[in-house]
């Protein structure tokens, strides 16, 4: 009798168990969206969507175990040094509440499961993509550079999203220099970016109105004089910050360069 109860009883607590999904909802769904986010839904969002976290989780982490140990870990002892998320937009969310000794670890292991399990959705890889690939042609079309290039680095930007990882390790001098640098660099570039904007803008209407091509040569080659002072700048930026960071941090940024 007391074997027959005692399996009933296991079987209770296995039939009331909650899923990894249930307390993925009941204890990441208040803040991360378990759905793929809209345009209009990111302004208000309080924490990256599910489908983000795991989307930077899996850049980083190849295995199932490291994925799981990692999310088990975060989410006890938050910290931003360990964060895969770059690390402005972990700024401007802010950092996540501890959740150690209100989510058990067994109710993190099942949580874990389930989110690599089924995180990010395949539809939001593919906005990813796409959102990437639209941002790059933007890029070139409002670009004040006359090298548009992968291999040509936008170094400054890599630095913002990386700058309080641990795996980067920036000491705190060099990020008193390097901020010098993006200063420099971004109050430069923007000036004449907006100088050309107007300048371009000016050829295409004097071509509207069909006006002399010798007036409208002038403007363009104003507008090659700025792309180049601009692009000098650029390289600029790109050998000062080669000079701030050693070797290993140059690697980290940029694995495809030839140290």
């Amino acid at each position: 009798m007391k074997k027959a109860l005692l399996i009933l009883a296991m079987s209770s607590l296995t039939l009331f168990a909650s899923t990894g999904e249930e307390l993925a909802q009941k204890n990441c769904a208040s803040c991360h969206l378990m759905s793929i986010p809209t345009p209009e839904m990111i302004p208000t969002m309080k924490a990256p969507a599910m489908d983000a976290v795991v989307f930077h989780i899996n850049l980083v982490m190849q295995k199932d175990e490291d994925k799981k140990k990692f999310i088990i870990d975060y989410v006890q002892n938050p910290d931003i040094k360990k964060s895969v998320c770059e690390s402005n937009r972990v700024q401007a969310f802010g950092m996540m509440p501890s959740l150690k000794g209100k989510v058990s670890v067994e109710d993190l292991s099942s949580i874990s499961d389930y989110l690599i399990a089924n995180y990010p959705k395949k539809a939001f890889v593919e906005m990813i993509k796409e959102l990437k690939t639209n941002g790059k042609m933007n890029g070139l079309l409002n670009s004040p550079f006359l090298i548009n290039k992968s291999a040509l680095p936008h170094i400054t930007k890599m630095l913002v999203e990386d700058w309080d990882k641990a795996s980067l390790g920036l000491s705190d001098e060099q990020k008193t220099k390097l901020l010098v640098v993006r200063k420099e660099t971004m109050s430069g570039v923007k000036a004449i970016k907006q100088r050309v904007a107007k300048l371009e803008a000016e050829i295409i209407e004097a071509m509207v109105d069909r006006e002399e091509l010798e007036d409208i040569s002038k403007k363009v080659d104003e507008v090659a004089l700025l792309k180049a002072k601009a692009t000098k700048i650029h390289l600029k930026c790109i050998s000062d910050t080669i000079s701030i960071l050693s070797d290993k941090q140059l690697e980290f940024l940029l694995p495809f360069w030839d140290m």
